[in-house]
């Protein structure tokens, strides 16, 4: 995962949170190591037993009128001791002036403070999201992934076996293709896992014999989107190489993890003449049916069974009715 610097935050939001650099700028080339932005707390009034330096912090309303009511010199004492910690930045919310003698004090710590227009509780809803995707479990899968009826389906497979074919022809048909060959994932979460493409690699396709295409110029910004959500993972295998016995009615479902989230895994052999671009809808709308709450597979053998039953009953009667 790259490091996140203080220089990084401040680009991407600086027009979201509408920041203003105070501070040393030098401060900008600090590191963020934790997910977390709070306020100080008990620091400002010094405490420092439990304080979690490594968080961004933030300072609202309350925190400046605290300061604010200090005498000047307890002010200066708490916040040198304040800066002597290696915090990586620290945030002004609402637009606030600093108390007295803060700016100086972080200057000459070396650390940066971003002042924001807006309200606490509203930088706070902004930059959580933010802090939570850069610190999210990444990891980088070879395949292609595609958006069938609103469903992500995550294609893997060996080198060749026809991935990209796979899903351009879905992309002819009117779905949407997000990343081809390699696609980046990122958890959110515990339980939701995002693909997207590599930003040099964005909606072009390599295929064989034809080199690379752009699906966006060729077919239309619809049949392309930024990321989706991977929830089918669809394995293409040859079909004398497939080991094991293939599953046919669909009780038995499979599932393998993606950055310890277990997603639901179909195997597919290939053989000459197999329409993988229709399987692969069927595969994204019998999905829909289970996300809806309707099991194919289970209501088909709960009413074999009960037939089942049925037959043996009548069985039984004919053999009691039997005088022969």
């Amino acid at each position: 995962m790259p490091k996140l610097l203080v220089a990084t935050l401040y680009e991407r939001l600086k027009e979201t949170l509408k920041l203003d650099l105070l501070g040393n700028p030098a401060g900008l080339e600090r590191e963020i190591t934790s997910v977390d932005a709070s306020g100080p707390g008990l620091v400002l009034a010094g405490y420092v037993g439990r304080f979690v330096h490594a968080r961004i912090q933030v300072f609202g309303e309350t925190e400046i009128s605290y300061l604010n009511a200090l005498s000047e010199g307890e002010r200066h004492r708490n916040l040198t001791q304040f800066f002597s910690f290696p915090i990586p930045c620290a945030m002004i919310t609402k637009g606030q002036t600093l108390p007295a003698g803060m700016e100086e004090l972080a200057k000459g710590a070396g650390v940066a403070i971003l002042r924001s227009q807006l309200k606490t509780q509203e930088f706070y809803r902004h930059i959580g999201p933010f802090l939570e995707s850069a610190f999210a479990p990444t990891a980088t899968l070879h395949g292609s992934l595609a958006d069938v009826f609103g469903v992500g389906l995550l294609f893997t497979g060996a080198s060749g076996i026809g991935k990209s074919e796979c899903v351009l022809d879905l992309v002819e048909r009117g779905h949407r293709l997000v990343a081809d060959d390699l696609v980046i994932c990122r958890r959110r979460g515990t339980d939701v896992v995002i693909g997207r493409a590599h930003e040099h690699a964005h909606h072009h396709m390599e295929i064989r014999g034809v080199g690379i295409i752009d699906v966006s110029k060729i077919f239309g910004i619809r049949a392309v989107r930024q990321q989706k959500r991977i929830e089918v993972v669809v394995s293409l295998e040859k079909w004398d190489a497939v080991k094991g016995e293939v599953d046919r009615t669909g009780l038995d479902g499979e599932t393998t993890s993606v950055l310890d989230v277990e997603l639901p895994l179909v195997t597919v052999p290939l053989n000459p003449g197999k329409n993988i671009t229709v399987i692969a809808e069927v595969i994204a709308l019998n999905h829909l049916l289970k996300y809806s709450g309707v099991n194919v597979a289970e209501a088909f053998n709960e009413r074999l069974k009960s037939r089942i039953r049925g037959s043996s009953t009548n069985i039984g009667r004919y053999l009691q009715d039997d005088d022969e």
